[in-house]
């Protein structure tokens, strides 16, 4: 019979020993501040009209519009026009309804070795750059890092990411506006598009191991991050500017797992957030690749909770930074 020291033994090699191990791993991997250093053409855009780099605004400074729209962009040349076109046409109809409804859209071009960014800026030359701007990484980062980088430099009371592939109707902005302002305390608030009254026909329509890893992929992000919102992946997600502020400069996750974080980390301040059905359409290229991506979601929202619980992240840097 093995002795109660023996027994301790065992117990600390097989159940504590892994975690002192991962603490480990993750104190040595992991980079506390998030990566928000740019290359320096980052910190500015091009005026089509006098061919002059002009500094990007601070999301610290005060706000000179209504709204912003960060548009993430990889390998969009495609795709863009028709969210652009579609936006536009939107935001000029509300601003003649409304004359002090002021916006612009920032497109940021995550290192897209396509004609993204030439495109973006034929739009800029059209409308001017006080209305669309483009902000061009020099390399991927990935879309967590594309929308955060873009909504450093918004210039907006109200800050909305959308997704290039335009499959949220921009008409839905209404509504998600209407919902943002019932919802903000103390000039903090998040309201979020959301796909979840489409389930029941998506999961008619996919394969069982599309939709067995779909719910596995909802089943983490509600035991580790998130457990109240239905649908934290919709690309169409408003802010107030406060909340931004507090929100992005604290973002480590670049890649399609942001979403969670983000949401993590409004949770953790206790802004509000609501959630609300949006019109949405599937549209073809899309760039995450099925089954790797979603398996590279779920190690990230993992590691989310993980890096948080001990204190590896911090979601105070922005009242620091102030």
């Amino acid at each position: 019979m093995l002795d109660l020291s023996t027994l301790f033994l065992y117990f600390f090699i097989l159940v504590i020993s892994p975690f002192i191990l991962l603490y480990i791993y993750l104190r040595v991997t992991t980079r506390a501040q998030p990566n928000i250093q740019r290359h320096d053409l980052e910190k500015s855009f091009i005026d089509p009209l006098s061919g002059n780099r002009i500094p990007f605004p601070s999301i610290n400074d005060p706000p000179s519009l209504h709204l912003s729209i960060i548009v993430p962009s990889y390998m969009e040349e495609q795709r863009l026009p028709i969210m652009l076109d579609e936006s536009m046409e939107y935001l000029i109809t509300r601003a003649k309804q409304e004359p002090d409804y002021t916006y612009e859209i920032i497109v940021v071009d995550d290192g897209s070795t396509d004609r993204t960014t030439e495109v973006a800026l034929g739009y800029s030359s059209r409308y001017g750059s006080d209305k669309i701007r483009v902000l061009t990484l020099k390399q991927n980062r990935g879309k967590g890092g594309a929308v955060r980088l873009g909504t450093l430099s918004a210039r907006g009371c109200i800050i909305l990411f959308a997704d290039a592939d335009a499959a949220t109707d921009i008409r839905d902005l209404d509504r998600v506006e209407e919902k943002l302002r019932g919802i903000t305390k103390d000039g903090l608030g998040m309201a979020i598009g959301s796909r979840s009254h489409l389930l029941e026909d998506a999961v008619a329509t996919r394969s069982f191991v599309r939709n067995f890893l779909m719910y596995v992929f909802h089943f983490c992000v509600f035991i580790l991050c998130v457990k109240k919102i239905k649908d934290t992946q919709c690309g169409f997600k408003l802010f107030t500017r406060k909340a931004a502020a507090r929100i992005f400069p604290c973002i480590h996750v670049e890649r399609w797992a942001f979403d969670v974080e983000v949401l993590y980390i409004a949770q953790q301040l206790q802004i509000p957030i609501e959630e609300v059905a949006v019109n949405w359409k599937e549209v073809d290229g899309s760039k995450i690749v099925p089954v790797f991506s979603w398996l590279q979601m779920a190690r990230d929202i993992f590691f989310i909770r993980i890096r948080y619980t001990f204190s590896l992240w911090n979601y105070n840097l922005s009242s620091k930074r102030d």
